[in-house]
């Protein structure tokens, strides 16, 4: 068997990627007559297939979709490793494409940006709000954003926010038509503005914890949102009552256009963790924005059920 070189692995896993021998030329900066030679003088030294071609589409065979496997995350290794080596005469440069929830993109990240590309102008940071729990490796992000707990162990954590406070909150004028309430289960007497999952289209119930014990309530209200802004107006507008994070409604709360309820039962959350893959080298420009969002202040202590 004859050994294949680089450039011919290389040309496999982009038309193993792009499952197009069009589109992997047009990557690769080649002819497609070319790439297709290249590819069946592959599979002729290795003496098996690794393609399968039909008129419409190209996927790998058994052989060549093991292959890819084992090539790919080399081949990232590698690319890496040359990226660093330039980049040690270069300033950081690059896109950083980063997956987070709405509530981290404009509470951590955001406030994060401007100093960091004012310092950095060669320097792009795309961030797509997502609120489902994404497989950044997959859908090739550099990083998402999760909160502690919700972090795959194989995965590097940096933590990028303190402790995450919820809030429970209405306003003056909701709360003099109805009773506050006093514990977690009269919640379910209000008119209660949902969240609706992403992940499994759920409903997301309302949790709580004092001492030492934990309520899940599953509310019911006539508004359900999957996003932080129209949660946060509908109950500006007396609709019901929203669970919130604390930071996002304390400036209303202070202004009294917003009353909180159950501030015994709010528990607070492990705060906000950039992660990555451990196994793959980063360049100057990601390190140094890790580096502008890691989290340096006190860590407060975290509700037993957070």
């Amino acid at each position: 068997m004859g050994l294949p070189n680089f450039n011919d692995l290389a040309a496999f896993v982009a038309v193993a990627r792009e499952r197009s021998f069009t589109r992997a030329a047009v990557r690769l900066g080649v002819s497609q007559s070319s790439l297709s030679q290249t590819i069946r003088g592959l599979e002729a030294r290795l003496d098996i297939r690794l393609l399968t071609r039909t008129t419409r589409s190209v996927s790998p065979t058994e052989a060549g979709e093991r292959l890819l496997q084992s090539l790919e995350p080399r081949f990232e290794e590698i690319l890496g490793e040359l990226t660093a080596l330039a980049e040690m005469k270069q300033t950081p440069s690059g896109t950083i494409r980063i997956t987070a929830g709405e509530h981290p993109a404009i509470s951590v990240l955001q406030p994060a940006l401007r100093k960091f590309l004012l310092a950095n102008p060669d320097v792009h940071v795309e961030i797509i709000v997502d609120y489902g729990l994404t497989d950044i490796v997959a859908e090739r992000y550099d990083a998402g954003v999760r909160l502690g707990a919700q972090i795959a162990r194989d995965m590097i954590a940096v933590r990028i926010s303190p402790d995450i406070k919820m809030a429970v909150v209405g306003t003056p004028g909701y709360l003099a038509r109805y009773p506050a309430p006093s514990r977690p289960e009269d919640l379910t007497a209000h008119n209660c503005i949902n969240i609706r999952l992403p992940t499994h289209g759920n409903l997301f119930p309302w949790e709580f914890e004092k001492d030492g014990q934990e309520i899940k309530v599953r509310v019911e209200g006539q508004a359900v949102f999957n996003n932080v802004s129209m949660r946060l107006s509908s109950v500006l507008d007396g609709v019901g009552l929203a669970y919130m994070p604390e930071d996002q409604v304390q400036r209303y709360v202070e202004e009294g256009r917003l009353v909180r309820v159950l501030e015994d039962w709010c528990p607070t959350f492990t705060g906000y963790h950039l992660y990555y893959p451990n196994r793959r080298h980063h360049s100057i420009a990601f390190s140094t924005f890790v580096d502008a969002l890691r989290y340096r202040g006190p860590i407060a202590a975290t509700s037993p059920g957070a």
